[in-house]
């Protein structure tokens, strides 16, 4: 009766998704034909006795973005796919395979937050400093030995393992994301097109999920063994490398690509960046909302499963493959959703666009989608707690996830607009310093035998960093949308 249930669920939101994708798809199309087509280009490029420069000055950037996305969704869709493999039988392969007890498989978890939130910042001053392509490729080389690591049931060996993955998410949440953004600004495409090139993204991130837990569970039923989906995420790690080496070009932060002689830990830039932070209440305010949102999602992915178990009637066996292909699905929504809103903002004038500068009406529009997204989940999450039957809480979980599908991408245009190319990858590094602190204390408390408390502690935070963000950085967008508007 529950499968049939989810089976529906998972049919109406897929057929949702797909519509949603088609007229998405469509608009954009007309929009881009508009644009080409429109009068204003051409007296413009006219007038700035160009003739038709401006209409080859946007083929141009046209086919830079068409060229940027095709080179970083290659290689997103490809480390996506290797972290999604291994996600469903971590658990499974630490508990079930080699039977450890719940005390060392929650500690192994805890190892792998603790050395992610340690790495984090060295990790992007690195990064910022060596290159970001470089430190991408030193990724897949990482993830790999700790995919290598799982198959011995050696504790030192998996510990080791668990530093290594820490260190590999570390990279792969802060100098994937700098590489495209400092990408963008070298190639001179506009925000528009690099909100799209995010949104984008997340949707192919949710197709990779998808297909990742499907492709997981074939690998763990055909080769009777959870070690199945990690071989499988090493060779896909390999092949990401060869991708990053034959179509990404290098870039740097400030003063990176020079010898960093006797700062191996990169120090001084930690610091200075450090400065930059504590100084700036808008950063601050980034960083509070990395740390409330990701947190309530890693969170979340551990409580999930026994909170819907707990509102489902006794002796219902719950098809957590279906479920978790929702949960997937409605993430895409949630980046369909974020596109179509970004696509209808007013076009940036052209006397902004020959100077470099970022349109102040797109950071206002993001910082406000930050506190909507925020405030959404919030709600989602207090839904979960408050209601005890189980179809509520599988919507309310579906809420939030479309509002993940949503935060990446604005989360991301916020950072790439707020954060200099000087030290992005380090200042993104660091705000995961407290977002995986906020994970291990929550771990250590117990998340599964306290998960109405947790949710509704991550619902109060969320609520928080929405009225934050709305006060400082919506705030801060508006004065410099003013500053930009000033003759």
């Amino acid at each position: 009766m529950a499968s049939t249930f989810y089976e529906l669920q998972l049919f109406v939101l897929a057929a949702f998704c797909v519509t949603a994708v088609f007229f998405e798809q469509r608009a954009a199309k007309r929009k881009e034909a508009t644009a080409a087509a429109s009068p204003e280009r051409r007296v413009e490029g006219v007038e700035n006795g160009h003739g038709n420069g401006n209409g080859w000055k946007a083929d141009h950037s046209s086919t830079a973005a068409a060229g940027l996305t095709r080179q970083y969704l290659i290689v997103y869709a490809i480390v996506m796919g290797a972290d999604w493999l291994q996600g469903p039988y971590v658990y499974s392969l630490y508990r079930e395979q080699y039977d450890f007890p719940e005390r060392i498989v929650a500690t192994l978890f805890v190892t792998g937050f603790l050395s992610a939130g340690i790495t984090a910042p060295v990790v992007g001053a690195w990064a910022d400093q060596h290159g970001r392509k470089r430190v991408c490729m030193a990724f897949c080389v990482t993830y790999t030995l700790a995919c290598l690591c799982t198959l011995f049931p050696f504790l030192p060996i998996l510990f080791f393992g668990r530093l290594l993955g820490g260190i590999s998410t570390s990279i792969l949440y802060s100098a994937f994301e700098s590489w495209l953004v400092s990408s963008s600004g070298n190639l001179g495409l506009a925000q528009s097109q690099l909100s799209s090139i995010l949104g984008r993204a997340t949707l192919v991130n949710g197709f990779v999920a998808t297909t990742a837990g499907i492709v997981s569970n074939k690998l763990v039923g055909t080769f009777e063994t959870f070690t199945a989906p990690f071989i499988a995420s090493g060779v896909l790690l390999l092949l990401a490398w060869t991708a990053i080496k034959s179509l990404w070009a290098e870039n740097y932060g400030n003063g990176g690509g020079s010898a960093s002689v006797g700062d191996t830990f990169q120090l001084k830039r930690l610091g200075h960046a450090w400065r930059i932070v504590s100084s700036d209440p808008t950063l601050l305010t980034l960083g509070l909302t990395q740390t409330c949102f990701e947190g309530s999602m890693y969170l979340f992915v551990f409580a999930w499963v026994p909170s819907l178990q707990d509102a489902s009637p006794a002796g219902d066996q719950l098809p957590f493959g279906y479920i978790f292909s929702s949960f997937m699905i409605a993430m895409m929504l949630g980046s369909v959703v974020y596109t179509s809103v970004v696509s209808n903002q007013p076009p940036q004038p052209a006397s902004l666009t020959a100077r470099g500068q970022t349109p102040e009406s797109s950071l206002t529009l993001h910082a406000k989608l930050s506190s909507i997204v925020c405030t959404v989940s919030a709600f989602a999450l207090a839904v979960s707690v408050m209601s005890e039957d189980v179809r509520v809480r599988f919507w309310a979980f579906c809420l939030f996830e479309a509002c993940v599908g949503m935060y990446y991408p604005v989360q991301g245009m916020l950072r790439g607009t707020l954060i200099s190319n000087d030290h992005r990858a380090t200042l993104s590094s660091l705000f995961r310093v407290p977002l995986n602190v906020f994970v291990v204390v929550a771990l250590m408390t117990g998340v599964s035998s306290a998960r109405l408390y947790v949710f509704s502690a991550c619902s109060v935070v969320l609520a928080i960093s929405a009225i934050m963000t709305g006060l400082i950085v919506v705030r801060r967008a508006e004065e410099m949308a003013g500053q930009t508007l000033r003759p």
